[in-house]
Formats: structure tokens, C-alpha cells, sequence
């Protein structure tokens, strides 16, 4: 029965395929899905293409750093998992206590830096772009700072986060 429905299937496939073709309009282009092209890249040149060694030579084992294992991983999820109570306390609690602000500016701080690192470290490889790399931390570093030092004068010179993520929730529109 199956190989009866075929011939009618593909039949009919064609068909539909022949009346689509014949109402095109004469000289019509038919239009890829995607586009293929080969221009290089205009935000970074193509890096370096040199292979080192040869297909036997064992893979280079970096050295061993704390900093870089689990530690450096379980550090990462206890600061993100720190966030969310820090995040709700003092709404919750309806205080404004400016150590509890500090430790979560700190927190936030440290978590944001740490994220963005990863990215850092993720798409701008050492190997292929170790100044570029280097520049990109020390940019990262000096935007730490500079945050650092804004969250501690709008801590210490102003309301305060908490205060001030409070005041914005519960602005009005249009008033100044």
C-alpha cells in the first residue's frame, strides 16, 4: 500500500513545484537563504597560522594554580549565590544599613569583575593576542577601579544604593 502512495506523493510534489515556477515572474532572481561571502573580518586581522611542533610532540600542561581550579570555581558560585540574599535583605527588612549596602557593593563588585574576566579570558586568547589580552585586562582592571571608587563615594557621599535603587522604584513619573 505504502509503495502505491509514493508515485501519488511525488506526483504531487512536482506538480505544485511546476505551478510555483510557472507563476514566477520572467527574470525573477531567486534569493539564498544566507549570505556567502568572502571578506575577511573588519574588526580583528586573522590570527597568527603557525603550528608549533609536530603531530607527536606532547601537549603543553600548564602549571598547577589553586587560583585556577575548583577553588577558583566554587569562589565564583558562593559570591553569585551571595548576591541573591544581599540582594533581597534590605528590601525585605525595610533598614537601610549602610554596612550591609558596603558588603554587597563589595560583593557585586568582585562578582562583576570576575564575570567580565571570563570573557576576557574566553575570546581574546593568550596564545594568539598576548597584547591584546594584556590591554584588555588592564582595562578591565581600571574600569574595577573606577567603579570601586563610584560605589564608594555614592555610598559614602550620597543615600546609598539600596536608597537610591528604592528611589527610582518609587519615582513618579514627571516630577522633578
Amino acid at each position: 500500500m505504502a509503495s502505491l502512495m509514493r508515485p501519488t506523493t511525488l506526483l504531487r510534489q512536482t506538480a505544485l513545484a511546476s505551478r510555483s515556477a510557472a507563476f514566477a515572474r520572467p527574470g525573477a532572481v531567486r534569493a539564498a537563504a544566507f549570505q556567502t561571502s568572502s571578506r575577511k573580518s573588519a574588526i580583528l586581522p586573522a590570527g597568527p597560522q603557525v603550528i608549533q611542533g609536530g603531530v607527536n610532540d606532547p601537549a603543553p600542561v600548564p602549571t598547577p594554580s589553586a587560583a585556577h581550579g575548583s577553588y577558583h570555581w566554587a569562589f565564583e558560585r558562593l559570591i553569585a549565590a551571595g548576591l541573591v540574599p544581599l540582594t533581597i535583605a534590605p528590601f525585605a527588612a525595610g533598614s537601610l544599613n549602610p554596612t550591609l549596602d558596603a558588603i554587597f557593593c563589595g560583593t557585586l563588585l568582585i562578582h562583576s569583575h570576575m564575570g567580565f574576566q571570563q570573557v576576557v579570558i574566553d575570546y581574546i586568547p593568550q596564545k594568539g593576542w598576548p597584547k591584546l589580552r594584556k590591554g584588555a585586562m588592564w582595562l578591565l582592571n581600571l574600569a574595577t577601579l573606577t567603579v570601586g571608587v563610584g560605589l564608594y563615594e555614592f555610598e559614602t557621599n550620597d543615600v546609598g544604593i539600596t536608597e537610591g535603587v528604592k528611589r527610582i522604584w518609587t519615582a513618579k513619573a514627571g516630577t522633578e
